[in-house]
């Protein structure tokens, strides 16, 4: 179970290097919730579809130095790594964009039923990225 989980997780972040949105869904459950950084929750695969698309929009992102973990049972598991990114669209709410730069730490958290991700928790230094992006 350990083993088959730590196989989704880094099979889902090589789909999102590889900018494989279908294959990466496909591994979520239908009712998937998305908790995102200092925001609120969505659920649904919908919902995460309509999120990658305004990501990838607003910036291009790959995963560095990822580290999977997860749990004797396979239910849960969790992920280091290192985000960099180019900020090429104003985002919502957020300073302009102007091309920058950024690389970040992100921590993020999953829970598993069924062979699928039923959860998505992300963290990461938003002051940090502030900076960054020069607000």
């Amino acid at each position: 179970m350990q083993s088959s989980s730590l196989s989704l997780i880094e099979s889902y972040y090589a789909a999102f290097n590889s900018g494989d949105r279908e294959t990466l869904l496909a591994m979520l459950d239908e009712s998937v919730n998305h908790e995102i950084n200092e925001s609120g929750v969505e659920t649904g695969r919908e919902a995460f579809r309509a999120f990658l698309q305004r990501m990838d929009r607003c910036y291009r992102e790959t995963v560095e130095e990822l580290v999977v973990f997860a749990d004797g049972s396979g239910t849960r598991a969790a992920a280091e790594f290192f985000i960099r990114g180019q900020y090429l669209a104003t985002d919502e709410g957020l300073p302009a964009a102007k091309g920058q730069e950024y690389r970040l730490r992100v921590g993020a958290f999953f829970e598993i039923a069924g062979g699928k991700v039923t959860r998505v928790t992300n963290y990461y230094n938003l002051s940090n990225w502030l900076a960054q992006v020069g607000r």
